[in-house]
C-alpha cells in the first residue's frame, strides 16, 4: 500500500509542474521536393486566430547567394488578403506540380527549385524583418551533399 500512495504522489507532483509549450508564431512545418515540379512549403498557424500574411515574406536564396552569406536574393510576399486559418496550413505551391498538390495549394511560385535554396519565413519588410523559421541554407552553396 505504501509503494501505491508514494507511485500517486509522485504521478500528481510530476503532472502538476509539467507545462507544455506553444508555438506563438508561424512555421514552416514541411517543405517538398518531390520529381521534377512537385515542391511545396507549408506554413503552419498554431495559434487560436487567423493570421493575415501581409505583414509577413518568404525571402530565398538561389544556390550560393548573390548579396553575400545570410542574406536574401529575392524578397518574395504573399498576395493581398492572404492569412491562415487558426490550426490550419497555408500552402506554396511551383503552377506545375501534380494537380493533386494545386488542389491544396493557396499560392503558386515559380520558384521553388532544388535543394541548393533557402527560404525564410519572415515578418516585417525587406530592409527591417525578423525570422520567423527557414528551410534551407542562406549561407552558401552546400554542395551535392
Amino acid at each position: 500500500m505504501r509503494f501505491s500512495n508514494w507511485l500517486v504522489a509522485s504521478i500528481l507532483f510530476l503532472g502538476a509542474g509539467t507545462t507544455w509549450a506553444q508555438c506563438e508564431n508561424l512555421f514552416f512545418s514541411e517543405a517538398a521536393e518531390g520529381s521534377s515540379n512537385n515542391k511545396y512549403l507549408e506554413i503552419y498557424n498554431p495559434t487560436s486566430e487567423a493570421v493575415d500574411l501581409a505583414g509577413y515574406a518568404f525571402p530565398s536564396v538561389s544556390n550560393a547567394p548573390d548579396n553575400g552569406a545570410g542574406n536574401y536574393d529575392f524578397w518574395n510576399t504573399f498576395p493581398e488578403g492572404a492569412s491562415v486559418a487558426p490550426g490550419d496550413v497555408y500552402i506554396i505551391a511551383h503552377p506545375s506540380a501534380d494537380p493533386t498538390i494545386l488542389a491544396e495549394a493557396d499560392h503558386t511560385f515559380t520558384f521553388l527549385s532544388n535543394g541548393d535554396d533557402g527560404f525564410m519565413l519572415v515578418q516585417g519588410d525587406s530592409e527591417s524583418f525578423v525570422q520567423i523559421d527557414a528551410v534551407g541554407d542562406w549561407n552558401g552553396d552546400p554542395g551535392s551533399g
